[in-house]
């Protein structure tokens, strides 16, 4: 699949556009917490034909601009089952950081995805990994080359477990088993750059638990 990545909203989310190349469809994997997205996405030409919007985890910077998204394209939208607590706080997520004016409403899920489950996106496919520890049910969707992790992995470091729900040992262990996937995968974070499993594995540490 193609994969076209706009890093939108104050928190600097990457969100991201991947598109089957055989069919032209495509789906959003995350969708900021401002209009910027759909902005971005209304200015391509064509605009996406957009089958699917999934989420990688409920926080407003991953979740926020869900309804705006949904009143353009209408699209089916996916969320992680063991994470729907978490999602139903976007009404006041924006409280927890002291800015009450960036709480946002939910929007609508369609689909409730469990580990080991997969999406078709065109001819093409994910599968979801449930990686909980940074919320409780972050996860991670991948294909043959890509992996997109939200807040799970980023190049250099992991992502946090002191928010409400967080939890470092399932973190760890998410971590453990994130690493049982394919080294050669590229890793699309939620923040920040472009890595791969084994950078990560040989260079991060944060992951020296597992060296």
């Amino acid at each position: 699949m193609n994969v076209k990545c706009f890093t939108v909203g104050a928190f600097q989310v990457n969100t991201y556009l991947l598109t089957d190349e055989s069919t032209g469809k495509s789906a959003i994997i995350d969708t900021g917490e401002t209009d910027e997205l759909l902005q971005n996405l209304q200015s391509l030409s064509p605009v996406p034909n957009i089958e699917a919007i999934i989420l990688t985890h409920g926080h407003i910077d991953h979740a926020g601009a869900l309804v705006s998204l949904q009143s353009f394209f209408d699209a089916p939208t996916y969320l992680p089952r063991l994470e729907q607590a978490l999602f139903e706080t976007l009404p006041e997520q924006g409280d927890w950081f002291g800015a009450p004016h960036m709480n946002r409403p939910c929007g609508r899920i369609d689909h409730f995805v469990d580990d080991g489950d997969s999406i078709k996106i065109g001819n093409s496919t994910l599968s979801f990994i449930s990686t909980p520890g940074h919320t409780p049910g972050q996860g991670c969707y991948y294909d043959n080359n890509d992996i997109f992790v939200g807040d799970t992995l980023f190049k250099g470091s992991v992502g946090r477990t002191d928010l409400p729900m967080g939890d470092h040992s399932l973190m760890q262990e998410s971590l453990q088993r994130l690493m049982t996937l394919p080294s050669e995968l590229r890793v699309h974070s939620g923040h920040g750059p472009v890595t791969t499993l084994s950078e990560e594995m040989m260079t991060n540490p944060f992951l020296q638990f597992l060296r």
